[in-house]
C-alpha cells in the first residue's frame, strides 16, 4: 500500500481459517488495489492461516483469542478514517467502499452495516430476508452483516466490549446512541456452513434463545458456550 493514509480499513478476525482465508482476501483484493487498507487479526490460529493471510493482506497481527479482543487489536492497528469489520465467510459485494464511504457522507450518519444474503435457495432466501426487517426494525447489526463506522464513533463507543458473545449486539446498541445505522441495502454474502452443521430449524431456535438471553442478562461466556464455543476465548 502507498503511504497514502486510506479512507477504509478492513478488520478481519480469524481463527484457523486455512480453508477460508485465501478465497476471503483474493475477493478484496479490487478493493486493497484502489487503497482499502485489509488487516488479519489472528486469534492464535494453529494451522496455515498466518502463512497465506500475510501474502494477501496489509497487515496480519497478532491478537489474545477472542473475537471482540482481534476486532479491537485490528482497529488499533487501522489507519483508515472509517473501520468495517468482516468474517471470513463472508463476502462485500462488488465496489463495497464507495457505498459505505459516499454512505456515510450523504447521510451524515456514522455506523451502519449491509444487507445480507446466506448463500444457497429457498429457506436460506427466506432466513436472510428475516435477518435484515429484523435489523432494519431494531437498528442492530450483527457480525455477518459487515459492520462499518467511522474512527471517532468506534473510539466515542468505547470499540467491542471484550465480551464471550453478542459483542457485535452490545456495539450496536452503544453506536445507536450516536446516530441510527446507516442501512445499505447492497447485499453481503455469507456462509451457511453453521446451518447446514447443525441443522437450519436447531439453529434458528438457538440464535432466538441465545438473543432474549442476553435481552434478560445472561452472561456471555455462559452464552458462548451453548453457542457451541469450546471455551469463551473464541
Amino acid at each position: 500500500m502507498s503511504g497514502n493514509k486510506p479512507a477504509l480499513t478492513i478488520v478481519m478476525p480469524v481463527l484457523d481459517e486455512a480453508a477460508e482465508i485465501e478465497a476471503a482476501l483474493m475477493a478484496l483484493a479490487p478493493l486493497r488495489r484502489r487503497g482499502v487498507e485489509v488487516i488479519v487479526a489472528d486469534g492464535g490460529s494453529k494451522d496455515r492461516t498466518v502463512a497465506i493471510a500475510s501474502a494477501l493482506a496489509d497487515q496480519v497481527i497478532a491478537a489474545p483469542r477472542g473475537r471482540a479482543v482481534q476486532m479491537n487489536a485490528g482497529a488499533a492497528a487501522a489507519r483508515g478514517n472509517v473501520l468495517l469489520f468482516l468474517h471470513a465467510d463472508t463476502r462485500l459485494p462488488e465496489d463495497a467502499d464507495r457505498p459505505v464511504l459516499d454512505g456515510l457522507a450523504r447521510s451524515g450518519r456514522v455506523w451502519g452495516r449491509f444487507d445480507i444474503c446466506i448463500e444457497g435457495s429457498g429457506i436460506f432466501h427466506l432466513i436472510s430476508f428475516f435477518m435484515n426487517a429484523r435489523s432494519r426494525l431494531t437498528g442492530i447489526a450483527t457480525g455477518d452483516q459487515a459492520k462499518f463506522m467511522t474512527r471517532a464513533a468506534f473510539d466515542a463507543a468505547g470499540g467491542f466490549p471484550a465480551i464471550a458473545l453478542m459483542e457485535d449486539v452490545a456495539l450496536s446498541a452503544r453506536l445507536k446512541r450516536l446516530s441510527k445505522p446507516l442501512c445499505l441495502r447492497g447485499r453481503v454474502t455469507t456462509s451457511p456452513r453453521r446451518w447446514r452443521k447443525h441443522g437450519i430449524v436447531c439453529t434458528v431456535l438457538l440464535m432466538w434463545s441465545l438473543r432474549l438471553r442476553y435481552f434478560f442478562g445472561a452472561d456471555p461466556g455462559a452464552l458462548a458456550r451453548a453457542y457451541g464455543y469450546a471455551d469463551t476465548g473464541r
